[in-house]
């Protein structure tokens, strides 16, 4: 879906397409992104089982209650609270809180604890680093041989978390709180996909491992995985919230940025700072241009440039201020044919679009450059 509801036109996003794949708090990403300039294509990657129907859940909570774990991990705030509720639906709340109140219970982070003290209940320790990893050495130093450990699992399984803890003595046992599947409706998915591998979009954002799993297996699915690596290695920004988000890209070979702290609003931050760092600004006939994904920065004026006229404008600013001739930007047209009528008339386009008709020249018989100022002329001599 696209959603273009309240884009300034100042902002340090305005003239990018970030790409959202969350199915929580996509509203809330999505206003941050747009409240800064951004353009958004939003299809959720994944749902969610809603709680009370998972009867792996109930059969986790019963087999809790019927034989006490020492330790319980709880690893999100939303699946605590979901678990609870869910307690309450099946009329084992009380009996569940009354079991937690007399075990080791450990929080990954400050949200959880605040899941956790909300119930009435107190975490033992939670680490200051939000990490599964710092969660998984204290279990370690401790020692687990012989002890029932439980962990909320958060959609998919925790990579070595479990294994690490088995091979060490423990006895481990899974509470599936709620579990990812693929979107009933594929639609919005492949649309996204389109335009992550045409380029449609300058960055795609992550806020879970699972979301980033399924649309690598759906790219898988429809062929197109090889085109979407690419993409994601070269012109299209993958945006994670977290390293552990971050895990399914890492194991196909794609570096991805991280902000420091694992939020929405940090994450919306890093963008900010790596888009625009990606644009390319010249010197262009006395003005400050800068290319952005679907727009153009003129002396900081955003201007909408039509698709066709992007294609141009990247294809002249590759060697800025050197005469590219029409054939080739023929061939930059995506779906332009043979004439190269097509060319005058995109550059028209292109032209008035920019607000400023002297930013590109002219040559006669010969094609199209970029009025590059004479001071820059020698620093692009040998691009």
């Amino acid at each position: 879906m696209y959603d273009e509801q309240q884009r300034p036109d100042n902002g340090p996003l305005a003239g990018f397409t970030v790409g959202v794949t969350a199915a929580r708090r996509a509203d809330e990403l999505s206003a941050l992104l747009q409240r800064r300039g951004a353009s958004v294509v939003h299809a959720p990657a994944l749902r969610i089982v809603p709680l009370a129907d998972d009867s792996e859940l109930l059969a986790a909570t019963k087999e809790l209650l019927d034989q006490a774990p020492d330790v319980v991990v709880a690893t999100t705030a939303i699946g605590f609270r979901g678990w609870v509720e869910a307690a309450d639906g099946w009329g084992l709340g009380e009996d569940l809180l009354g079991r937690l109140r007399g075990v080791e219970l450990l929080a990954r982070g400050p949200k959880v604890k605040g899941a956790i003290r909300a119930q009435g209940l107190t975490e033992e320790w939670s680490p200051s680093s939000e990490s599964m990893a710092e969660v998984l050495d204290r279990l370690l130093e401790e020692g687990v041989e012989g002890r029932r450990i439980a962990i909320q699992l958060h959609g998919e399984p925790l990579p070595g978390f479990v294994e690490s803890l088995r091979a060490a003595g423990a006895e481990v046992v899974g509470v599936p709180v709620y579990r990812w599947l693929p979107p009933e409706d594929l639609g919005p998915v492949d649309r996204l996909l389109d335009a992550a591998v045409t380029r449609g979009l300058d960055a795609l954002t992550f806020t879970s491992a699972p979301a980033a799993a399924s649309l690598l297996t759906r790219a898988e699915d429809r062929g197109l995985l090889p085109e979407l690596l690419d993409a994601l290695g070269h012109d299209v920004l993958p945006a994670c919230v977290g390293p552990v988000t971050a895990l399914p890209l890492q194991a196909r070979g794609i570096d991805t940025v991280q902000p420091e702290r694992f939020r929405l609003g940090p994450l919306v931050q890093l963008l900010c700072q790596e888009l625009p760092a990606r644009a390319r600004a010249l010197p262009i006939a006395g003005h400050r241009v800068e290319i952005r994904g679907h727009a153009v920065m003129v002396d900081g004026t955003l201007r909408p440039v039509p698709p066709a006229g992007m294609s141009l404008l990247r294809a002249l600013s590759r060697r800025p201020g050197w005469v590219v001739a029409r054939a080739e930007l023929l061939r930059a047209l995506p779906g332009a044919g043979r004439d190269e009528h097509a060319v005058e008339t995109a550059m028209a386009r292109l032209r008035t679009a920019l607000g400023a008709p002297k930013l590109i020249q002219t040559v006669v018989k010969r094609g199209y450059r970029l009025a590059l100022d004479p001071v820059a002329d020698s620093k692009y001599a040998d691009v």
